[in-house]
């Protein structure tokens, strides 16, 4: 644990590390649940609303095959449905069943909290500024809503 006024290892490899670490937490997480990170991913991302199939490859920056195999594998776990497209007859739009909103709920819970826990040693003030600068970081990026804010 870092000590206060301790230099860490700068803006790259910070953002890099830090990457990975809450990645590795949210990996230990999903396997917690029953869930690969990716199907972790999946049913967070449908937490907001159900996607089509193109957008919901570009929200998840899968390629269509890939994509395809993860809700394949969803939806035999009774986790996603695929459902008709009112708007295109042709396409499919996928969503969360029934079973799988009650496992992303507990799944979306323990990672807050999990994630949550990685900035323990920080003030809330300093809290609030890393809040801000990486949320400035993700705006200026325009990152798709593929984890919902949490009511802590």
């Amino acid at each position: 644990m870092a000590r206060k006024g301790e230099r860490g290892p700068g803006l790259v490899p910070g953002l890099v590390r830090s990457a990975y670490l809450v990645n590795a937490v949210y990996t230990e997480s999903a396997r917690d649940h029953g869930l690969t990170a990716q199907q972790g991913q999946l049913l967070c991302v449908l937490m907001a609303q159900s996607y089509g199939m193109g957008e919901l490859g570009s929200v998840l920056r899968l390629a269509k095959s890939s994509l395809t195999g993860l809700v394949d594998r969803t939806e035999r776990n009774g986790l996603v449905a695929r459902e008709p497209d009112p708007r295109d007859p042709r396409a499919v739009r996928v969503a969360l069943t029934e079973r799988g909103a009650a496992v992303v709920d507990e799944f979306y819970a323990e990672t807050c909290r999990r994630v949550d826990r990685l900035a323990a040693g920080l003030t809330e003030e300093e809290r609030a500024a890393l809040g801000g600068l990486l949320g400035r970081i993700v705006l200026d990026n325009e990152v798709p809503v593929v984890f919902l804010a949490p009511d802590l």
